[in-house]
């Protein structure tokens, strides 16, 4: 995205002062509010005339959590119009000019921002940049490969003799990734924003030329003790030769482990899961942390600080759940496999097809006793075993629902829809892998578990997904893609970078080894890349860039 600060002007910009006296339904007294209005057009600034206190209009979250109220439509020069929706009732009092354009320049600035959407070129975010006369540009990146993109595009503001500041942020992104891959390439502030409620004062702070100086300086010298560390650390970790951690693979009497047989084998496809079934298994934990509210559920209702705001968002999810089971406006659908398989070292070959999953190794170096782990693994080698797979999305109808809440000007609605749906997704991939368990492959028929000791994975088996710490190849997924025929069955897409469509989805494999266990592979040598770049038939160059964050070397 790009993003220009903008103020309102005392010469040209026409400021309108527009009082409204608000009164939540069943409220005993009804509370004043004070809005100001740039061209009569969007409202830009709230003032609780209790407190005095002001909000600004960019972060709809606070709005839903400090307010209560609901969103701002647009309004006109009309005389009577209501311009709040939903929680709160309020009707416009009184309206005239208003000319103190330096008192709210005063109180708080604001930021005009272009939203290129995802998977952007490069030359597109900065051409369009410089059409904008943009003060900063910002990055966002969930999947691996965007890390290397944004190393580009730190490579080319340079090469194009930018100055405006860089932001860096996303799933993927780290303070060190920025430190030691992304600034050393630009000349100019680079900064980490570790959520998103820090963009606007670091925002507000680089613009400033007299707070900029201080900010990078601090931030500057971070880095470098960043870049230090990692460069110490980096000579301090002691890896062992592929073949060497090979020889120490997790260990399994295959002598005593009998394979369960799933109920059928090849594919098996659901559409339209009921939503209710699935809303049963919502970890409700990560929700909060998606609004920035560190905490686990339910404990986080009563907490002191967070927990009235904790309510009031849980009790909007909570009504908005509701609404979307009865009206439908999402759709589930699913597709999963079971097939015959054996471990070939590192991989996993089906026996039916010539499908191989190809699985890393860890490769540091272990105290005496622990294993160098990879999935394969917990595939028999020789004999008969099985594997299974799905993918499954709750994201069918969030696009024409969250546009609809856009067009009403309903950030803070369509925000909550795809927190929501995120979650059903993860309650999907929760519920079906208990099936799979107790009755599609059948390993655990006896398995009772309630909702916590699923959150707590107390069950047998695992499902790594492609991009995660045990399996960070997300190019896995078209292997997964190919076998269960996803895109035909479901309608679920991969991007070119590889990142499922809609997002509310979730992909991986099944293991039913007793002892299996999520880990992360940690960093790999050479020696391993080259290995799996000749297994998968890919380019070394093309492995490395798609493993760049676990790469040892």
């Amino acid at each position: 995205s790009v993003g220009q600060h903008r103020r309102p002007q005392s010469r040209g910009d026409l400021l309108y002062f527009v009082n409204f006296a608000a009164q939540e339904p069943g409220a005993a007294n009804g509370e004043s509010y004070t809005a100001f209005a740039v061209d009569a057009n969007w409202i830009y600034l709230l003032e609780d005339a209790s407190s005095g206190d002001t909000y600004s209009f960019t972060d709809p979250r606070m709005w839903a959590r400090h307010m209560q109220i609901g969103y701002a439509h647009r309004f006109n020069s009309g005389p009577h119009e209501t311009v709040w929706k939903d929680r709160v009732t309020c009707k416009e009092t009184r309206r005239e000019p208003f000319a103190r354009v330096m008192w709210l320049e005063s109180v708080r600035d604001w930021y005009w921002g272009v939203d290129l959407g995802v998977m952007v070129p490069c030359d597109k975010i900065l051409a369009r940049a410089k059409e904008e006369n943009a003060d900063i540009i910002g990055l966002s990146g969930l999947i691996t490969p965007s890390l290397d993109e944004m190393v580009h595009v730190a490579k080319e503001m340079q090469r194009e003799g930018f100055t405006i500041p860089l932001l860096i942020g996303g799933a993927t992104t780290s303070k060190v990734h920025t430190a030691v891959k992304i600034a050393p390439h630009y000349n100019h502030p680079v900064v980490h924003v570790n959520d998103a409620s820090r963009s606007v004062p670091v925002a507000g702070s680089l613009i400033s030329k007299e707070l900029r100086t201080e900010l990078m300086a601090t931030i500057n010298a971070d880095y470098e003790r960043l870049r230090e560390q990692h460069k110490n650390a980096r000579s301090q970790n002691k890896y062992v030769p592929l073949e060497e951690a090979q020889a120490n693979r997790f260990p399994t009497d295959w002598n005593k482990r009998v394979s369960d047989a799933p109920s059928f084998t090849g594919t098996k496809v659901f559409h339209r899961y009921p939503l209710d079934q699935i809303a049963a298994y919502i970890d409700w934990t990560p929700f909060f942390h998606s609004w920035e509210m560190k905490g686990a559920y339910p404990a986080i209702l009563k907490d002191a600080e967070k927990g009235a705001e904790a309510t009031k968002l849980f009790a909007d999810a909570q009504d908005m759940l509701k609404k979307l089971i009865a009206e439908q406006w999402l759709q589930a659908k699913a597709v999963i496999g079971f097939f015959k398989a054996k471990s070939v070292q590192d991989d996993i070959h089906l026996e039916s097809n010539a499908v191989v999953f190809h699985t890393l190794r860890q490769q540091s170096k272990k105290p005496l006793g622990q294993a160098n782990i990879a999935l394969a693994d917990f595939i028999h080698p020789s004999e008969t075993d099985y594997i299974g797979a799905f993918a499954l999305s709750t994201g069918f109808g969030i696009d024409e629902k969250v546009a609809a809440f856009e067009r009403d000007n309903d950030d803070y609605s369509a925000i909550l829809l795809k927190a929501l749906a995120d979650r059903l997704a993860e309650a999907f991939a929760e519920l079906m892998h208990m099936r799979v368990r107790t009755e599609f492959w059948g390993y655990a028929k006896e398995e009772k578990l309630d909702a916590s000791a699923l959150i707590r994975e107390e069950y047998q088996g695992i499902r790594p997904a492609p991009g995660y710490p045990a399996q960070p190849d997300h190019t896995e997924k078209t292997t997964i893609w190919k076998l269960l025929d996803v895109e035909r069955n479901t309608g679920i897409t991969l991007t070119e970078s590889l990142a499922m469509m809609p997002t509310a989805a979730v992909s991986g494999l099944y293991f039913s080894h007793p002892d299996a266990q999520y880990f992360g592979i940690g960093k790999i040598e050479k020696d391993q890349v080259l290995s799996y770049a000749d297994r998968k038939a890919m380019d070394v160059k093309d492995v490395e860039r798609w493993l760049g964050p676990w790469l040892a070397y």
